[in-house]
């Protein structure tokens, strides 16, 4: 039995049969990742010697039947912007390279009260400036399906970890695609929430309007076991919604004959790879012969969700970034250092990559007083109609389907000289993250051999219908099933 390729809910009930102890469970993944993880790259932090405690607490409990969830035992990694208490958390950045948190992020302690095993913290662009994963400070990850090629990003690392079998689910951050495209390209099912659905206290903060916590796992199914249990108001973050967590997976094999599915007409466009077309215009079949009723619907500021994004996104980092001066935490370089600015300068000049440095000017420039009216403030005007747009098209159908990314998964270094035609593999995502309404990616086919994925993207607080649905699509065909030969 390959352990390391079960879904939560067959790895659980194995352990509640006490056929596998969460303990030979969570060394089966370390030694995969010993074996397999120097060619995909997708861990930045093994926290080894954590896991085993964790895991033997999780048998612990296991054996006296108390406090057992669906998660007690199960072996997972997460997006290293997420603080770990006692584990290094770098944002994949120089800046934060030796830095250790003294607290958990609320979603951390979430699991660890749920009993699952960290098994480490994974590679990322840059503090999430990124669509491949390319911009992280220490080392590309690959993805698996050909190791020649992106992941996609920023949740590279993650999505590569979970195509990988490299654990059992993954918690990436969704920032405008960050967790569905890398998704998308990797061949597993990940979801961004709502915003403020999920805590962000402890989510070293990169936007702080669209940032989201999302998980990464084999199926639809055990999205909504993870989300279950990461869910929820959080009295740290006064963003977060006080309405209850639904039971997601008690309502997920509901039927979705009847459902109306929009298909957005600015998102089938000249541009998009004829091998992903085609794959999704056989999964608008699926659905149809599932009994839904296909709607074109339209989105017409849509054109406007890249630069919107990437604006506020600029101007957002910016600020968020000012912490990060060689001060406080992290990286400080006071060599030869006149004055405290000094040591700001030295410290950012050596601490960022290039992206981040370039994010961090473009959003003052948006910010400054001679352009803060003609960016930065228009930007948040078209924001609200492109929540518009949503809410229109939302009061005729129940969910859109629509792709992830334009093109499979392109090769290292193809985009990196060019930063618009990079931002443009975002054009899919971004605009579910200024809306603030939910989406799920899932696999959908394949184009010459790469996984192909869609994203199906639903009304605020919906993400039981996007789990109905992307489960009911799972239920009749196989591709979430595929893995990579590694």
């Amino acid at each position: 039995m390959q352990l390391h390729s079960l879904t939560i809910r067959e790895i659980h009930q194995l352990l509640i049969a006490r056929q596998v102890s969460s303990v030979e469970l969570t060394r089966a993944f370390l030694q995969r990742i010993r074996e397999i993880d120097p060619k995909v790259r997708s861990y930045v932090t093994v926290s080894e010697e954590l896991a085993l405690e964790q895991a033997q607490k999780a048998d612990e409990r296991i054996a006296k039947g108390e406090n057992v969830t669906p998660l007690t035992g199960i072996p997972f990694s997460m997006k290293d912007c997420i603080s770990t208490r006692g584990v290094r958390t770098t944002c994949s950045s120089k800046i934060l390279e030796n830095y250790v948190p003294q607290y958990n992020a609320t979603v951390t302690d979430k699991l660890a009260e749920a009993g699952a095993v960290l098994l480490g913290k994974t590679n990322m662009d840059e503090f999430g400036m990124g669509s491949s994963c390319e911009n992280s400070a220490f080392f590309n990850t690959h993805n698996p399906w050909d190791l020649e090629r992106v992941p996609g990003g920023s949740s590279g690392g993650a999505a590569a970890a979970m195509a990988a079998s490299l654990a059992a689910f993954t918690i990436g951050e969704d920032t405008g695609g960050s967790v569905r495209m890398p998704a998308g390209f990797c061949n597993v099912t990940g979801i961004k929430p709502t915003y403020g659905r999920v805590s962000r206290y402890g989510l070293i903060a990169l936007v702080s309007s669209f940032d989201c916590i999302g998980p990464m796992a084999r199926d639809a199914y055990d999205c909504a076991t993870v989300l279950e249990h990461i869910a929820g108001h959080d009295p740290h973050d006064s963003t977060t919604y006080q309405f209850p967590v639904p039971n997601y997976t008690q309502h997920i094999n509901q039927p979705v004959k009847g459902m109306k599915l929009g298909i957005p007409k600015e998102y089938f466009v000249a541009g998009m790879e004829a091998g992903v077309e085609s794959a999704l215009q056989e999964a608008i079949r699926t659905y149809e012969k599932l009994g839904m009723e296909i709607h074109e619907v339209s989105l017409p500021h849509t054109k406007y969700g890249l630069p919107v994004y990437y604006l506020l996104l600029f101007a957002e980092a910016s600020a968020n970034l000012a912490r990060m001066d060689g001060t406080r935490f992290g990286l400080s370089v006071s060599e030869g250092a006149k004055d405290v600015i000094d040591i700001y300068l030295q410290t950012r000049r050596e601490g960022f990559g290039d992206e981040v440095k370039s994010r961090i000017m473009l959003g003052a420039y948006a910010l400054s007083a001679g352009y803060y009216d003609a960016y930065y403030l228009k930007a948040q005007k078209v924001r609200t109609l492109l929540r518009r747009d949503f809410e229109s098209a939302f009061s005729k159908v129940d969910l859109l389907l629509a792709p992830t990314c334009p093109t499979t998964a392109f090769k290292l270094g193809e985009k990196t000289s060019d930063p618009l035609e990079m931002y443009l593999s975002d054009i899919y995502v971004v605009a579910t993250n200024p809306a603030g309404v939910p989406a799920i990616a899932l696999p959908c086919g394949f184009s010459n051999n790469l996984p192909v994925g869609m994203q199906l993207i639903g009304k605020h607080l919906d993400e039981a219908t996007l789990f109905q649905a992307a489960h009911a699509y799972q239920q009749v065909t196989d591709w979430h099933k595929q893995t990579p030969n590694l």
